[in-house]
């Protein structure tokens, strides 16, 4: 549940579930398609809770969705041939990228009063990038995903999430297709935490669009550090 609620804001749920697989004795890339699977699912509740936000800007998400698409395939398949270990020492370092873009986006970025009509070049092709890491391994893929939004011109946190969240059920989901053919998701453990990832997924996205948008970006930020230090301490130390 906490999973899910957290992947309704910031992303990052897997950081709680590929862990708990782990702990549970579920090897290393079974426990990361099963905890995709798992997600997917929560993805789905959290998108369903921004549902309203989803078809106010869904004209931006014509083209960022095939871009996800094919990014996510790569990923996955990439995840089913080779190892993790090599990509799994630089996630503290994604991670650390995408909190010092968000911290800084604001600063960055000129104001618009102009709701955005698409994805610029550059952000299709950073999404693209983010598609493959999320179908590969996938911890912290929204709050990457919260990085180049923040350069949409969106105009609050809940909007930003609402995309977000439906971009994210696309990579999650094509994703799957592979894992499910390679036969490397434990499925009674995914479907236990996929109702409880739905429930937590839903809730969450339906809290957080009442909290101001100052108090959700804090959050993320608060999510974002501490995530980061957590896996340069796992990784490295």
């Amino acid at each position: 549940m906490f999973a899910g609620a957290l992947n309704s804001v910031a992303g990052g749920g897997s950081f709680v579930t590929f862990p708990a697989l782990l702990f549970v004795g579920v090897p290393p890339i079974s426990a990361n398609a099963t905890s995709n699977a798992a997600l997917w699912a929560g993805t789905i509740g959290s998108a369903s809770g921004y549902r309203e936000q989803i078809g106010r800007y869904r004209h931006l998400m014509a083209a960022v969705v095939g871009v996800c698409l094919i990014g996510a395939l790569i990923g996955a398949i990439l995840l089913v041939r080779t190892p993790p270990a090599l990509f799994t020492r630089l996630i503290p370092f994604l991670l650390l990228f995408a909190l010092l873009v968000f911290l800084f986006s604001p600063y960055l970025k000129k104001p618009t009063f102009e709701a955005p009509r698409r994805h610029s070049p550059t952000q299709l092709i950073l999404q693209f990038f983010v598609a493959i890491y999320g179908g590969y391994f996938g911890g912290g893929m929204g709050f990457l995903m919260l990085a180049i939004l923040s350069f949409s011109g969106l105009p609050n946190m809940n909007a930003m999430n609402a995309v977000k969240n439906a971009l994210a059920v696309v990579i999650n989901g094509v994703a799957l297709i592979p894992f499910v053919i390679a036969g490397i998701v434990e499925w009674p453990h995914a479907i236990v935490m996929a109702v409880f990832a739905v429930v937590g997924g839903y809730f969450g996205s339906r809290f957080f669009q009442r909290v101001p948008s100052r108090y959700t970006r804090a959050a993320v930020l608060v999510i974002g550090a501490f995530m980061t230090i957590v896996f340069f301490v796992k990784t490295f130390a």
